[in-house]
């Protein structure tokens, strides 16, 4: 590499640099090491901070309108009122069964559409045949609102807990099927075929290749999945029910409860928030390798 002496500075250091541009220390006329080119990270409190930010303003926001009066109470009941609702419902144990109500029915409906989804989207991604058998036929079902299957599915298993776990299924099935459907389909093709190499195919070769590679897609799939779930819980506790959140809904429109409503819409919000949590951390724990790129 040739080096040219660069003029002296009004400083009087004199230094060189080679002739393609690169910067050279004046003392030893080597190249100078880059700066730190990492991402560094903010600190986790003032990350909190500014993840609470936006729902603590709208919570004094709420607290401030009900308390001067400017947010009516038939529209909007007070924090304070909700508090003493949550307070009545812990009280007499209600509140605990009807969670618990709830997250079984859509733990085994998540469980029974997702795997459902998955596998249906391996077998469509990695497969000619098992995209033109299953793709077009999920597709059409992807297109329909599953609301829309509510009658049917009354008409073929009643209200019980089937039609509940079989309506939140194919709630959670679709965002499943599709998000794992365009992750295997994202996998190298060099990977597979190497695999393949060496003597795994069918399931062994989904189980230890396809679907590790397609993990990111997999776990959004799964935090969409279960976001949808909760809105066919909804509808299915809307039914036939005796127990759960979607039943304390039900009560509290009969009886104009706007407490017990208002109530209900925060526990979804805190089982949605919930669900995220769980999602992140399971994919930093199963996918560290891959890197945040937000500017912070």
């Amino acid at each position: 590499m040739t080096v040219e002496t660069i003029p002296e500075e009004p400083g009087g250091v004199q230094g060189r640099r080679p002739v393609g541009g690169e910067a050279v220390s004046p003392d030893t006329g080597r190249l100078r090491p880059p700066a730190w080119l990492g991402r560094r990270r903010r600190h986790p409190a003032v990350s909190l901070a500014v993840r609470l930010s936006v729902p603590l303003a709208l919570l004094a926001a709420w607290w401030w309108g009900s308390a001067t009066g400017r947010i009516p109470p038939d529209v909007l009941t007070g924090p304070g009122a909700v508090l003493s609702a949550f307070k009545e419902l812990v009280s007499t144990g209600q509140l605990a069964d009807y969670v618990l109500a709830s997250a079984r029915r859509t733990g085994l409906g998540v469980l029974l559409g997702c795997g459902a989804g998955l596998l249906l989207g391996v077998a469509a991604g990695l497969s000619a045949l098992g995209e033109e058998l299953i793709d077009p036929t999920l597709q059409m079902k992807r297109a329909v609102p599953f609301l829309a299957l509510v009658p049917l599915f009354i008409s073929w298993f009643g209200v019980g807990e089937t039609f509940k776990v079989v309506l939140i299924a194919v709630a959670a099935s679709a965002p499943m099927y599709a998000y794992t459907y365009l992750g295997v389909r994202g996998v190298d093709r060099k990977v597979v075929e190497a695999a393949r190499g060496f003597g795994l195919h069918g399931p062994r070769l989904a189980a230890s290749v396809v679907i590790p590679s397609a993990l990111p897609s997999v776990l959004m799939a799964l935090r969409i999945s279960l976001s949808v779930s909760l809105t066919g819980l909804i509808a299915a506790e809307q039914l036939g029910a005796t127990e759960g959140i979607g039943y304390l809904v039900t009560l509290a429109q009969q009886y104009y409860r706007n407490d017990y409503m208002v109530l209900c819409i925060l526990i979804y919000a805190l089982l949605g928030l919930l669900i995220d949590l769980v999602i992140r951390g399971a994919e930093r724990l199963a996918a560290p390798w891959r890197g945040q790129v937000a500017v912070r």
